[in-house]
């Protein structure tokens, strides 16, 4: 296990030029704009031109209402952002796109992704700190490590619910053929 939590120096100019972006793909989605011609504004930081994994998660009156993201950046951060804001409004098959009356009612919240690597084991396991990964065949399964905090699950119900997010059984995570991993991320909301 690492000895030090994952951790990015995320200053309130970061902060506010991400919150920007985000806000700014889906409201020019809401205006019938595709993701490809969104303008992205340069970036302000090595941060933000970084490539790495991020999700965007928007909830409306503490209901999930659209989260997609990615585990490995393979564009600039501020890039791939824009990306999973506007997949997170308009393309999560869970829910209906995002109309503008919905709009004003979406909380924001931005998770920049860590490495993944393998978990050595589920007594290892932090809640709040570690997001997992379950693999298993064809089928896979993704929480963030805040998902175990906001639903008060212990390490047991956190592993069950995994299983279940990937569509196998549960218990499948102590299968042989099943891989674990895990990772970290450095989460905040949008101010409204």
């Amino acid at each position: 296990m690492p000895d030090a939590p994952f951790a990015l120096e995320l200053t309130d100019a970061d902060k506010a030029y991400m919150g920007s972006l985000v806000r700014t793909a889906i409201e020019q989605g809401l205006q019938g704009k595709k993701v490809h011609d969104i303008k992205i504004p340069d970036p302000t930081s090595q941060l933000q031109s970084a490539p790495l994994g991020a999700f965007v998660t928007l909830k409306r009156k503490g209901q999930l209402r659209g989260c997609i993201g990615t585990v490995q950046g393979s564009a600039p951060l501020c890039a791939t952002l824009a990306d999973m804001a506007y997949a997170s409004a308009f393309r999560d098959t869970r829910f209906k796109p995002l109309t503008p009356a919905e709009y004003g009612d979406v909380d924001i919240e931005i998770s920049i992704m860590g490495p993944v690597t393998k978990c050595p084991g589920a007594e290892s396991i932090l809640i709040g700190r570690h997001g997992l990964i379950l693999r298993r065949g064809a089928r896979s399964g993704l929480l963030l490590p805040q998902v175990p905090v906001e639903l008060g699950w212990d390490v047991p119900a956190f592993l069950e619910h995994l299983c279940l997010k990937a569509g196998v059984p549960p218990g499948s995570w102590q299968e042989p053929d099943a891989e674990l991993y895990w990772f970290e991320a450095v989460r905040f909301d949008l101010e409204p």
